[in-house]
């Protein structure tokens, strides 16, 4: 029997990841505020709902993929204007999967808010990009019981590569907040070299290749090279449209520093990079792609 998901948020990552379920033969339900990204996934095979509520009928599992926390717990838990939440019309042998990057709290609320209704939960944030949401090659992380991690296999590997139980509730939340603050940095720190090494007259994509094959060689170099022109199919080549906002690094980068507050845990570099997108975004820059961050060191 054909498993029946329903998929709520269409943005960068979660459309293609949308996509990657239909081509697996999932039959998929969306619902999303924007229209056109509903009609985009109707034309790639999926059935659309008028509300949420309508996408979760009868649904095997419910994937989430939000831009922040308080949308995470309107969704599933409600509201004081009227909204009970999705948790209310799922039937109780359904798994959500909230691929949302949110505070770890929040996720921890959301999934005992769904233990109490006898509903399976796990939180699953994403990396890897909108290139690897468009492959099907994203990276998991998961928090959450052990027999809900893998009941979601099937689902995951629809959409990923890399699968990992981080461990209880929230823990892919805090797994993925460490991460995301690291991209911050070494995207930082990769625009500071290859614009200086610019600056000096040197060749990007022959700087960019000297990194990769020495010790400064990351993630940023390899495969999302913030400098345009050096590397095909990324944001900085298209104007640094697309990929990953800056509303949302800042976002996460925010939630970074609650966390290293709540854990008194030292991140010096941590909090100078969110200084740093949080000023990047108050220039008018956070629908670009955090990749941008070059163009401020341009500026400077």
């Amino acid at each position: 029997m054909t498993q029946k998901v329903a998929f709520i948020g269409l943005g960068n990552m979660g459309g293609p990841m949308a996509k990657n379920l239909i081509n697996e033969g999932f039959a998929v339900t969306v619902y999303d505020l924007n229209k056109d990204a509903m009609a985009e996934l109707k034309a790639a095979g999926a059935s659309i709902a008028a509300q949420a509520t309508d996408a979760v009928t009868d649904a095997d599992f419910v994937i989430s993929m939000l831009p922040n926390g308080a949308i995470v717990k309107s969704l599933y838990i409600g509201n004081n204007k009227g909204n009970n939440g999705l948790i209310s019309h799922l039937k109780k042998d359904v798994l959500v999967i909230d691929s949302s990057t949110i505070a770890a709290d929040d996720a921890r609320t959301v999934a005992k808010a769904c233990e109490i209704s006898g509903i399976a939960m796990i939180d699953a944030p994403v990396s890897g990009g909108t290139a690897a949401a468009q492959a099907g090659s994203l990276t998991f992380i998961c928090g959450g019981e052990a027999e809900h991690y893998e009941r979601a296999q099937p689902v995951l590997q629809a959409m990923g590569k890399n699968i990992f139980h981080a461990g209880t509730s929230g823990a892919g939340q805090v797994a993925k907040i460490c991460n995301n603050m690291l991209l911050a940095i070494h995207m930082i720190g990769s625009a500071e070299a290859l614009n200086m090494g610019a600056q000096q007259g040197l060749d990007p994509a022959v700087m960019s290749d000297i990194m990769k094959a020495s010790s400064g060689n990351n993630w940023s170099l390899q495969v999302y090279n913030p400098y345009p022109g050096v590397m095909d199919n990324v944001p900085s080549s298209n104007g640094y449209q697309g990929g990953f906002m800056v509303d949302l690094m800042s976002k996460d980068l925010g939630l970074s520093q609650e966390l290293a507050a709540k854990s008194q845990s030292a991140t010096p570099l941590g909090a100078l990079a969110t200084q740093l997108y949080q000023i990047h975004q108050a220039a008018g820059q956070g629908g670009k792609d955090f990749s941008s961050i070059l163009e401020m060191l341009q500026k400077n």
